[in-house]
């Protein structure tokens, strides 16, 4: 079978799917999700047997061990999917939801509510964890999820793709409300986000390349996620113990997500008593230091920083630096480079921290604590889908709420429009 006739067929069977599911209760659902949740740590044995063999490819590729470390399942990875699902089971069910509406002066009666958006896409690279989190999140909300995985991860997602399938069909639900593309040839791709008709939004999750691949290609709805060149500014008016620390935690404490900083700027009033410390710690974690000739005058070891730099997400132990004379310019460089993902300033300055949270335009904007937050789960939404970065539908982490359309509905006794 051809990738558009392979794809276009589990796109009619998810949208067969999607109509029972919309129609399925909380309960029902929620039975889907733990039986998901249980089944997945049943079939351990066989999940982490997939994963081997998926990581045993990619180290004949010589992929950069960030990459490795997204591929990487084991015992606690594995129970953290499971709970993810049990905390998606647990949360609100937003189906059904009254979200506005009244009694008009002619008798009718407006009722806005919450509704699946119906068939949804998630295309993402080497994360074998988002293969759980985004079934579940979108079984909760009613959604047929199509998921399309890195090929680098395709043992792995097809082991977990049947075992949440099989779990969700034996609590009654369809089984093709989870489906896996199977297939590395990346035109299977362009023909799911080209599937008009049967897809209703396409969520693509990796790096800067796949998600601008997806949108100049697709001809269904995207939300672009995930892209994250996120900057720390450390002002002149700073707490330096505090400083070191956050910074250290957004570049080091896991590097490949992208909400990590990959862009440090400091205040030159405060460099002096900064830079050095900061410098030290991340050398003795084997980060690699890229900054400006001010920054070079503090180490060695930093090398110089390209104009390539400053708009790279790194996703490893890389970072850039750059030494700037005032918040007003710290601000041109997060407009100039900055993907709306998330940003911080470190500051005991009242003005200049509600200054920079205004004028910033993110979708998370932080004072005195580090990027690695923006998740869905650390803002208290359960699982998310992904981390938008646009304006339109959903901004920042997305949970069960921006997996939902709305619907009015209408009630009234035999009212005529004149």
């Amino acid at each position: 079978m051809d990738t558009y006739a392979l794809v276009k067929e589990k796109c009619l069977a998810a949208r067969e799917a999607a109509k029972n599911l919309a129609t399925a209760g909380t309960a029902e659902k929620n039975a889907a999700l733990l039986a998901m949740a249980e089944a997945l740590l049943l079939h351990e044995e066989e999940i982490l047997a997939a994963n081997i063999k998926d990581m045993e490819a990619a180290r004949t590729k010589n992929l950069k061990s960030s990459f490795l470390d997204r591929l990487r399942l084991d015992h606690e990875r594995l129970l953290a999917m499971a709970d993810g699902l049990r905390q998606v089971a647990a949360l609100h069910d937003p189906i059904g939801e009254v979200i506005g509406g009244g009694r008009r002066p002619n008798g009718l009666t407006v009722t806005k509510i919450r509704v699946p958006l119906g068939v949804v896409a998630i295309i993402y690279e080497a994360r074998p964890n988002v293969t759980a989190d985004a079934a579940g999140l979108c079984l909760k909300t009613g959604n047929a999820v199509i998921l399309k995985g890195g090929s680098e991860a395709i043992e792995t997602n097809k082991a977990v793709t049947r075992l949440l399938a099989t779990a969700a069909a034996a609590c009654g639900l369809p089984r093709d409300s989870v489906q896996l593309i199977d297939t590395a040839d990346r035109q299977a791709v362009i023909d799911l986000i080209q599937m008009q008709g049967l897809v209703d939004l396409a969520i693509p999750r990796g790096s800067a390349g796949l998600i601008k691949a997806v949108v100049n290609s697709a001809k269904v709805p995207v939300i672009e996620t995930g892209a994250g060149v996120c900057h720390t500014y450390v002002d002149e008016d700073a707490d330096v113990a505090m400083a070191v620390k956050i910074c250290f935690n957004a570049k080091v404490q896991r590097p490949s997500t992208c909400n990590a900083m990959e862009t440090l700027l400091v205040h030159e009033s405060i460099a002096p008593a900064f830079l050095p410390k900061m410098l030290a710690a991340y050398l003795e974690a084997g980060v690699e230091l890229r900054g400006d000739e001010k920054v070079q005058s503090y180490s060695p070891k930093v090398l110089p920083a390209s104009e390539e730099d400053w708009s790279t997400e790194y996703g490893d132990l890389r970072l850039s630096i750059k030494i700037v004379d005032s918040l007003s310019e710290a601000l041109e460089h997060i407009a100039a480079y900055g993907t709306k993902h998330s940003e911080c300033i470190v500051t005991k300055n009242f003005a200049n921290a509600r200054r920079f949270q205004k004028e910033v335009d993110a979708a998370a904007v932080y004072v005195n604590a580090s990027t690695r937050f923006t998740d869905g789960n650390e803002f208290g939404f359960g699982a998310e889908i992904g981390i938008s970065t646009q304006k339109l539908h959903a901004r920042g982490p997305m949970g069960l709420p921006e997996l939902t359309s709305y619907k009015y509905l209408i009630d009234g006794n035999g009212q005529l429009r004149s």
